[in-house]
């Protein structure tokens, strides 16, 4: 058998600095992709830039931002054709109830900036990316390129307290089948992934006993998710031509409790 030559299809990491992104990106140039990351984080994206070397480039900026994605696609292209788009840009901050301790009402600032780091920017990578993709030269299935958007199991399940997190990642859950409806027609596909709770360095800090609850509330295998697990699941939804509209938890079985 021949092996397959990733090097001249590029590939697009947003968030691709820290956590999942990073993790992502750094699994996709160890198989042989030419990778380009989108992080609005200068420092760490200094050090994934060494980490990827000559295999990739670094574009500091935002995914809220369109000259940022559109350098970052120009990047990506300077590699070859820009094939595989991972969203992986996203987080929140603590937001609390939708109505708090003395009938204080939620911040609708947070909750703004939740949907546009989560949603705009995320909608905003894939109109970019998709309409860059459609020039590619189509493969015998008509297929151009392909997108993996990041959700959440809080976006099934959304605990008390993540009003603005859970409402994003429900968003996005939604928005996956109907932009692989969408782009069908230039061959375009997208899917998504809903990772549970994963051991990313975000948990370094965090007390031993603190980890071994949660591990024990997942069902099975009692432990958090591997950022290696992400990033071979984003890789088999991207190269599995027949993966579309698809939302695929990836959680051991967990389901969120109201809190």
């Amino acid at each position: 058998m021949t092996a397959v030559d990733n090097s001249s299809r590029a590939v697009l990491i947003t968030g691709g600095a820290s956590g999942l992104g990073e993790a992502t990106a750094l699994y996709f140039s160890s198989q042989g992709h030419s990778v380009v990351v989108l992080d609005r984080d200068e420092q760490k994206c200094a050090v994934i830039g060494k980490r990827l070397a000559d295999r990739g480039a670094v574009v500091c900026g935002s995914v809220l931002e369109d000259n940022d994605i559109e350098e970052a696609i120009e990047a990506a292209q300077g590699f070859g054709e820009l094939r595989w788009v991972v969203a992986c840009a996203g987080g929140g901050e603590a937001g609390g109830r939708l109505v708090g301790k003395g009938g204080a009402p939620h911040d609708m600032a947070i909750f703004q900036r939740t949907i546009d780091l989560n949603v705009t920017g995320s909608f905003n990578t894939l109109r970019l990316t998709a309409s860059a993709m459609s020039t590619n030269l189509a493969d015998p299935d008509g297929e151009r390129g392909a997108a993996v958007l990041v959700t959440s199991g809080a976006g099934f399940e959304g605990q008390i307290g993540q009003i603005a997190y859970g409402s994003a990642k429900s968003a996005l859950i939604g928005m996956t089948l109907i932009a692989a409806r969408d782009l069908s027609s230039i061959g375009v596909r997208v899917n998504a992934i809903a990772p549970g709770v994963m051991d990313t360095t975000a948990w370094e800090q965090a007390p031993a006993e603190m980890k071994a609850a949660l591990e024990a509330t997942v069902p099975f295998p009692k432990r958090l998710g591997a950022p290696e697990e992400f990033a071979k699941l984003a890789e088999h939804l991207l190269s599995n031509r027949y993966m579309n509209g698809h939302v695929a938890r990836l959680d051991g079985a967990l389901r969120f409790a109201p809190k």
